[in-house]
């Protein structure tokens, strides 16, 4: 017993001396908006028809801005691999398919990323230029990414003191991968363009867990603004870490927010593990993987890969003080309006329904909040165990209302 303890303390105490071995990091938050794309008037559906457009194309890299080719464009470019794009027209158009030039910059995406801006307490730019980032991995079929920053110099705080906000930027959103052979790789247009807002934050994170505690505070102020889409895929983490004698290494592709210390904990562990050896960790991008270790993606990129985009307009951002309440704040609101505990409360804001719930709880005052929410956050599960085959995604506001006023009524029973 008495051995296990002490392993157990040993243990504590590495974990808390991330200060010692020159531990440094920061995190890149990617949220999809919901709405039109942001270069385009097409819908962010991610469509589940069949595709009616295929295009096939093969990338090169360009010189950025400074006059050199980015190294991770450079690497791969050196793959020699052709493009299949694969689409449909109800979510893409050409402005997609590199067919014709990008709209002007979607508004309402410009005003959410402002009050994000906002919320971070950070300060917004005079005038938001687009520019174009080499990305020749297919994903993009120009060649290329457009990202315009909105602000910087923000924070927020946290149990281990503020972090800084370093940017936050609008950008358009990659394709997504479906197949990948030696020669060609298959992507899906549909989410190409889907308007993302990018949070970096400076090197304020302190522990792996403090990583953690900071990607769920940004994802929650983003989904305080009620304009971000829900759902696998609409928010993404990307963790950079370096430690005294290492390398900066960008991590990509978090299963969830639970794995980011174990995988933070696993890269330490390598990095020191060659350090030990003697040998050179370079700097790269490496793909976190469920076993929580990571692999090589590609070189790190730099700031040859950026050049202005002169197909769209710079744009005056419109600043106005909007009034929203963060969830954390809402979550209190409801425990003390419908003592609620805390869990409970949390769990409801979190979830799509927290509008509908003060809604229902207003007009259907015989039903008790419990009972509600009960409902409301279980009936999709209830519905895939003990109707098959069924889509809950069909069932709308007005049909729970219809069952919820026969409650409130008593002309149906709970049961």
């Amino acid at each position: 017993m008495f051995q296990k303890i002490f392993k157990l303390s040993l243990n504590l105490l590495t974990i808390m001396d991330y200060g010692k071995i020159g531990f440094k990091c920061g995190l890149e938050i990617h949220q999809q908006l919901s709405g039109k794309k942001l270069f385009c008037d097409c819908p962010a559906i991610n469509s589940d028809k069949k595709p009616d457009v295929r295009i096939k194309r093969e990338l090169r890299a360009v010189a950025g801005e400074t006059g050199i080719v980015d190294a991770a464009a450079k690497h791969e470019m050196k793959k020699h691999r052709t493009y299949i794009y694969v689409g449909n027209t109800e979510d893409t158009c050409l402005v997609e398919f590199d067919e014709e030039p990008a709209h002007p910059m979607n508004k309402e995406a410009l005003t959410t990323a402002v009050v994000v801006s906002q919320l971070l307490n950070a300060k917004i730019v005079d005038d938001i230029q687009v520019m174009r980032k080499t990305v020749v991995d297919g994903s993009n079929v120009s060649g290329f990414q457009r990202t315009a920053l909105v602000g910087y110099g923000g924070y927020i705080d946290t149990s281990l003191g503020k972090v800084r906000i370093s940017s936050i930027c609008i950008e358009e959103e990659a394709a997504q991968k479906l197949k990948q052979e030696k020669d060609f790789v298959t992507y899906k247009l549909d989410r190409l363009g889907i308007t993302l807002i990018e949070i970096a934050t400076d090197v304020d994170v302190k522990t792996p867990e403090h990583a953690k505690e900071c990607a769920e505070k940004l994802g929650m102020i983003l989904r305080s603004t009620g304009k971000v889409r829900r759902g696998l895929g609409t928010i993404r983490q990307d963790v950079n870490i370096s430690i005294k004698g290492g390398a900066r290494t960008e991590i990509k592709g978090f299963q969830d927010l639970k794995s980011i210390p174990k995988v933070i904990e696993k890269e330490i562990k390598r990095q020191q593990e060659l350090i030990k050896k003697d040998k050179k960790i370079s700097m790269e991008v490496r793909k976190a993987e469920p076993d929580f270790s990571t692999t090589f993606l590609r070189p790190m990129p730099g700031s040859a890969r950026m050049y202005p985009e002169t197909d769209v307009c710079s744009v005056k951002p419109e600043i106005k003080t909007v009034k929203i309440e963060l969830l954390s704040d809402k979550a209190r609101r409801f425990e003390k309006q419908f003592k609620l505990s805390a869990d409970i409360a949390m769990k409801l804001v979190k979830s799509e329904t927290s509008d509908d719930f003060e809604i229902f709880a207003r007009k259907y005052k015989k039903l008790k909040p419990a009972y509600l929410i009960e409902l409301l956050l279980g009936y999709k599960k209830e519905l895939l165990r003990d109707f098959k085959p069924c889509e809950p995604s069909k069932i709308s506001k007005k049909h729970i209302e219809i069952v919820l006023s026969a409650l409130n009524n008593s002309e149906i029973s709970k049961d």
